[in-house]
């Protein structure tokens, strides 16, 4: 949902897909994520899960 989200509001991103490359969970895991999706943006502080109310801060 939180991609679908993104794209219907035309927010670029870049797709890590922790099963497909298994090493992105261990990073998130490292900074302490319990949890995807994991939203990383310099603007705002990280999203965890799905949260449309936050990620409507990404939209221009």
């Amino acid at each position: 949902m939180t991609k679908r989200f993104l794209k219907e509001h035309n927010v670029s991103f870049e797709e890590r897909n922790i099963n497909q490359e298994p090493q992105y969970l261990d990073t998130l895991k490292q900074q302490g994520f319990q949890s995807v999706p994991v939203v990383m943006n310099d603007a705002i502080d990280p999203i965890v899960g799905f949260r449309p109310d936050s990620l409507r801060e990404l939209v221009d």
